[in-house]
């Protein structure tokens, strides 16, 4: 029996590192937007996590017919009300700004700040074959570092500098088995995969 296909749609590369470590022993073939020769990106209308997610899904499912998992995330610190959130990729020096200039712009921005708590949120929208929708939460609370700690993977400039709690490492500085387990896309994953792996179970029963 071939392994079911799951597009992730998203064009961070870091993110897809992610989701396949995640999701490694699952009988997937994760694909992306680039195996269907999808190279647009869906526009992000919503107002919410769970808004944006669903809007990434349903453009790449759309595109694909397969089975699309698409995530949404941000960070949310404390000293800066109404700053980043389910804007923080755009946010500061910009969506199409480098990882380096899109951190050295926050860091500069969040220097003043004495309070330096955060906390991340990650809402995985999942579309099965049939059209099915799901939606997966994980969050993470922690500090800001003065500085970067850790190399990164692309795409994720902020997990050099993001310590959970707990931890006195930075995100991307913690194994793959901690991350899976602390990270709040690490956590919405661990959802995800049990939501997989219970569906599999009633299938074969």
């Amino acid at each position: 029996m071939s392994n079911r296909k799951l597009l992730v749609g998203s064009a961070n590369k870091g993110k897809i590192i992610e989701i396949r470590e995640a999701l490694t022993g699952l009988p997937l073939e994760i694909v992306r937007p680039e195996d269907f020769g999808i190279t647009e990106e869906p526009q992000e209308h919503g107002n919410t996590y769970a808004e944006n997610a669903l809007e990434k899904a349903r453009f790449y499912f759309a595109r694909s017919g397969v089975a699309t998992l698409a995530d949404d995330s941000g960070i949310i610190v404390d000293a800066m009300k109404n700053e980043l959130g389910i804007h923080t990729r755009r946010w500061g020096a910009g969506k199409e700004a480098t990882d380096k200039e899109w951190i050295d712009y926050f860091l500069k921005r969040i220097e003043r700040e004495t309070n330096r708590r955060a906390r991340f949120i990650c809402t995985l929208a999942f579309i099965e074959e049939n059209g099915n929708e799901h939606l997966f939460e994980g969050t993470c609370n922690g500090v800001i570092t003065p500085t970067l700690e850790a190399s990164f993977l692309p795409g994720l400039p902020i997990s050099a500098c993001f310590k959970p709690d707990g931890y006195t490492q930075v995100y991307s500085a913690l194994s793959i088995e901690q991350k899976n387990s602390t990270s709040h896309r690490g956590r919405a994953l661990q959802s995800f995969r049990t939501f997989l792996e219970q569906e599999s179970t009633q299938k074969t029963k």
